[in-house]
């Protein structure tokens, strides 16, 4: 199967400017360019349009976009995180709907509102007991302040780039590499300021603390909450092991 550039832009709700754009930065190139001028693009290329697309929705640019791309050889794996990711998005937003839709009909027919109904779905604070007894409440109070700070962009753009590190992980363990290698220790320097930028954590504002590290890294192949976001307990074990590596070198 091929199309053309403007079939692509019809049925992407994009531009024929911004694919020619895609292509002058290297990032999606298309399959042929006919004699006229005109680009097409065949599956492969469609199917890394498809990828380029959802991360953009992730709220990354572009050359975070490249860059994820990238380090991603699996291409199957890398969609089956795009899908679950767009299913957890899923039934959080149907329970926001069912919640609101909760709130429209108790309005409209005089019922008492109940608030587990009204906020299902909103709630951001399902980790704060554990946060607690392991970092204390005033850790928990602070980073909680800091999130609620936030305007939706800024929370859509830490979304976005904890999501683009999280993939990179993933990539980089399904590709083989060593933990003590370049690449994995360059991911551990970007995860451990990622953690250091967090209000409330151990470590803010600067280098995190090494047994905060560590303990992380062993809780991320311990608790399947968190090894599912680098593409299961063997990819948690590489981020585990990169960290600890890390921690013994720079912490």
């Amino acid at each position: 199967m091929e199309a053309a550039i403007q079939e692509i832009a019809r049925l992407t709700g994009t531009t024929s400017r911004t694919l020619r754009h895609y292509d002058a930065i290297g990032l999606l190139t298309p399959s042929r360019t006919a004699p006229g001028g005109t680009r097409w693009y065949d599956d492969d290329s469609l199917v890394r349009l498809q990828r380029i697309l959802l991360l953009r929705d992730l709220g990354l640019g572009l050359p975070d976009i490249a860059r994820v791309l990238d380090s991603e050889h699996d291409e199957t794996a890398a969609l089956r995180r795009h899908l679950d990711w767009l299913r957890t998005e899923q039934h959080r937003l149907d329970r926001r709907i069912a919640a609101v839709e909760a709130t429209l009909t108790a309005r409209e027919k005089g019922r008492p509102i109940m608030a587990d109904e009204m906020f299902d779905g909103f709630d951001h604070t399902q980790h704060k007991d554990e946060v607690t007894q392991r970092w204390g409440a005033e850790a928990y109070a602070t980073g909680d302040t800091w999130w609620r700070g936030m305007s939706q962009e800024e929370r859509t753009a830490w979304k976005a780039a904890t999501a683009a590190l999280a993939s990179e992980w993933a990539a980089a363990a399904s590709a083989g590499h060593d933990p003590a290698g370049e690449l994995a220790q360059d991911l551990a320097r970007r995860h451990v300021a990622w953690l250091g930028s967090i209000p409330g954590t151990p470590g803010y504002g600067g280098p995190p603390v090494r047994d905060y590290v560590l303990g992380l890294g062993d809780m991320y192949v311990a608790d399947e909450r968190f090894s599912e976001n680098y593409g299961g307990v063997d990819g948690a074990t590489f981020v585990r092991d990169a960290l600890h590596e890390y921690a013994a070198r720079h912490l």
